[in-house]
């Protein structure tokens, strides 16, 4: 199996797209961050201390899909046409899931994007809670679904 990341001599190169043709492209990612009780129902009820904790993980999700290429050092800066930041809460066992779809018309595909975009917010959802729940643990981030491009489509086995 040939990395794209490396070159003929093993040194590491972001790859030329350059040949590559545009195409939608999209990605969507998921993750989930497990927590006390309590801790959720802050969340459910709006009253932590440092605000609407969705909301704010919602606009990181957002900004960190738009500054992947700045973290990941092999990614391409990519002209994203949309970034949807999804939250769904379960009691029972009490977490948050969170998911990222996020899409480009490119020669690149959109999954370090999506990937990104649900760690951090995850970490953010941690960042506001953890004066009240240090224990949280954030799980399961992956690649859900990835469509478009020349290697076609790939939907996780869940």
């Amino acid at each position: 199996m040939n990395l794209t990341h490396f070159d003929a001599q093993g040194q590491a190169h972001m790859v030329d797209v350059a040949a590559k043709a545009a195409t939608h492209r999209v990605a969507i990612a998921g993750g989930q961050i497990h927590m006390l009780p309590a801790t959720l129902q802050l969340v459910l009820q709006g009253n932590a201390k440092k605000g609407d904790v969705l909301g704010i993980a919602r606009i990181a999700g957002i900004q960190a899909a738009k500054k992947t290429s700045d973290l990941i050092p092999l990614c391409h800066p990519l002209a994203l046409t949309r970034v949807a930041i999804d939250f769904d809460t379960r009691e029972h066992p009490p977490l948050v899931q969170v998911s990222a779809t996020v899409e480009t018309v490119g020669p690149t595909g959109v999954e370090m994007e999506a990937l990104t975009a649900v760690q951090v917010a995850l970490l953010t959802i941690y960042d506001m809670l953890k004066a009240v729940d240090r224990g949280m643990t954030i799980t399961d981030v992956k690649l859900l679904e990835k469509h478009g491009g020349k290697s076609g489509s790939f939907v996780a086995s869940i």
